[in-house]
């Protein structure tokens, strides 16, 4: 078959001026492109040029609208369906030897986004912000900081990666902690501690750093002040936050700030300490979401009123230990609608335990925890996102962190293990967004005094409570390095459906050591489409298209090169796609920012009409007639497995 050619069952129009042949346009709108093409010699389309197979424009007219929440999805100005993939910009921000920065310079910044974005896939990045460093003096705002913050947001906006900014805190803050101690936090300043007369901080038998959110005394009682605004610390707090977004509003440009998706108030809420009578759940009723109706009011003062705020539930919500678990998950708080996200975050505590699961996760081991999560944001009528989760690197429990974070990634793409979805499809669900935890570059290469003490200098790992879950590092010639399989994080994924999705799928063929992890498996009824697929990566989607222009979106990882890629679709089949030029109903382009990613394009301009992909890199120079029989075996499976 030769390069770039497609073969679908339609006509074929060769237009002069692109050398290639432009193939399935079934629609008026096409042709009428067509036409113009040739009376005028390009394409005129605000922001894109006439594309080769060497030229990829890297910015499209559909690029960089800005988000809104509509019918509990994320949409773009073009009316797709957006999914927001990416990691947290990152756990350098709690602590010291940057001031509470993500990074140490803008240019570590850009470094990282670049890396982010080619290496990780990443689309999106939940960017952490420091209350302690934001205001340093009570009612003063450090603007120096804020600037600094703001110019490193710009890097990952320049790449075109999407920012949602994060208040962190753990444990309330760092100054509830002896320099001796074995523990530390970050979050409220040094000022606001010192307003409680707060005991000396102990959390008794903690294995882990978490246990003190329930066992210190010092970091409930200070959690508790600040939900009920003892010293009017939770009006300190609002009054900055409302500083903070309108100095960034002001500071980015608008198209920079298109690129802000919306903002997390405040990182993994809890009590600290209930009132009497008061259950978790009432406490979400009566404390946590009056304080989201005040910070939304500050958003919208701030100039964010278009922008949503991501709402995180009582932290024990959704936790998989029993013991742990606590009621809770905004169940009162009605239909959230367009102004708020619903946002979680998931780590599996058995597995990190080392004694509540003893083996490896499974196929499907988190399709349970993760439908939890869809059904919750169905119910407040919202998108969700998982903001955080992950596994650690380094440690006791390091070797499960291969098929914990693939059964997570499953988890985030559909509700079904991979057993059971070829067989039932469309109980799949929508597609997840999620910003796996950490991107932290400087990953075992930190120089931070815990607790400002100069006999505890921390240079490995997180450097922060003894964690390591960064999915980077610096090499040795200080190149970003991945630290987990490529075949993990640079994934396959729906990043703008013109349309609904219907289901979704991805086999990522990563590994755990030596063995390939294949959990979803083409069935054997399917026979031409498993000879397509052979042993290497594929993903499935399904969609309802929804008559818009703009074309759905496929992030394409580094491992699916353009010469290594096959689509197989009711649109048409392709090995080796063309270049986007808007008349093709496939094709691939550069993805926006510069970074070197890429994307498939899939032009549906049709309504309310089931459309299938396959994209798979395990071909080698497929043949006409197997693409054929793949299309049909497709085809006919399609159409069943919806009904």
């Amino acid at each position: 078959m030769a390069e770039n050619e497609l073969t679908p069952e339609s006509e074929v129009l060769t237009v002069s001026g692109f050398g290639r042949t432009v193939v399935d346009m079934p629609n008026k709108r096409a042709r009428l492109l067509v036409v113009l093409v040739v009376l005028c010699g390009f394409l005129s389309v605000p922001g894109t040029r006439p594309a080769t197979a060497d030229t990829l424009p890297d910015s499209l007219w559909f690029d960089g609208s800005p988000l809104t929440v509509q019918n509990g999805r994320f949409t773009d100005a073009s009316g797709r369906e957006v999914v927001l993939r990416g990691y947290n910009v990152s756990g350098e921000t709690k602590l010291a030897e940057n001031d509470g920065l993500p990074f140490a310079s803008v240019a570590d910044a850009r470094k990282s986004a670049t890396a982010l974005r080619a290496l990780g896939g990443g689309n999106t990045v939940r960017f952490l912000l420091s209350w302690a460093y934001a205001e340093p003096v009570r009612g003063q705002v450090d603007t120096a900081y804020l600037a600094a913050a703001t110019d490193q947001m710009r890097a990952f906006l320049d790449v075109g990666i999407r920012v949602y900014p994060d208040f962190h805190q753990d444990l309330y803050s760092r100054y509830l902690f002896d320099p001796d101690s074995w523990y530390t936090g970050d979050g409220a300043p040094k000022w606001a501690v010192e307003l409680g007369d707060y005991p000396d901080e102990f959390c008794g038998i903690c294995l882990f750093w978490g246990q003190n959110i329930t066992q210190n005394e010092a970091v409930k009682q200070a959690s508790y002040d600040f939900w009920h605004n003892a010293h009017g610390l939770q009006d300190a707090f609002l009054t900055t936050a409302e500083k903070t977004m309108a100095y960034v509003r002001q500071h980015l440009s608008a198209e920079d700030f298109a690129g802000v998706v919306g903002f997390d108030p405040y990182n993994e809420p809890h009590a600290g300490v209930y009132d009497s009578g008061q259950t978790s759940r009432t406490w979400e009723r009566d404390v946590l979401w009056p304080f989201y109706e005040r910070f939304r009011a500050r958003m919208d003062a701030a100039g964010w009123q278009s922008k949503p705020a991501f709402v995180e539930p009582n932290l024990f919500w959704n936790a998989n230990l029993d013991f742990q678990k606590e009621e809770g998950g905004l169940l009162d708080a009605g239909t959230l609608g367009p102004r708020y996200v619903f946002n979680t975050h998931f780590y599996d505590q058995k597995a990190i335990s080392g004694v509540f699961m003893w083996g490896k996760a499974q196929d499907g081991q988190y399709a349970g925890d993760f439908g939890t999560v869809r059904d919750r944001a169905a119910a407040t009528g919202t998108p969700a996102i998982v903001s955080e989760f992950g596994h650690p690197l380094a440690g006791n429990v390091s070797d499960k962190a291969p098929t914990v974070l693939k059964a997570m990634y499953q988890a985030l793409d559909s509700r079904l293990p991979g057993a059971s979805w070829w067989s039932s499809p469309k109980a799949s669900g929508p597609v997840l967004s999620g910003t796996q935890w950490q991107w932290d570059i400087y990953n075992g290469r930190h120089q931070e005094l815990m607790n400002g003490n100069p006999d505890k200098v921390l240079t490995e790992g997180d450097a922060w409570n003894d964690e390591d879950l960064s999915a980077v590092h610096l090499d040795d010639s200080g190149a970003v390095t991945l630290r987990q399989d490529a075949r993990l994080l640079d994934r396959v994924y729906p990043s703008a459906t013109s349309g609904t999705t219907v289901a979704f799928t991805y086999e990522d063929r990563s590994r755990d050591g030596s063995t390939t992890l294949t959990w979803n498996p083409v069935p054997s009824s399917l026979p031409n489409v498993g000879r397509l697929v052979g042993s290497g990566q594929y993903a499935l989607l399904l969609w309802r298209s929804n008559g818009g222009s703009a074309p759905t979106e496929l992030h394409l990882p580094a491992s699916f090169p353009t010469s290594a890629t096959t689509v197989v679709s009711d649109l048409g089949t392709a090995h080796t796609p063309p270049a986007y030029t808007g008349t093709t109903p496939i094709g691939v382009a550069a993805e926006a920012g510069g970074a070197g990613s890429r994307r498939l394009l899939l032009t549906a301009p049709d309504s309310r009409v089931l459309h299938y992909a396959l994209v798979t890199n395990g071909a080698t120079a497929p043949s006409a007639e197997l693409l054929s029989a793949a299309r049909a075996e497709l085809t006919a499976w399609a159409a069943q497995a919806v009904n």
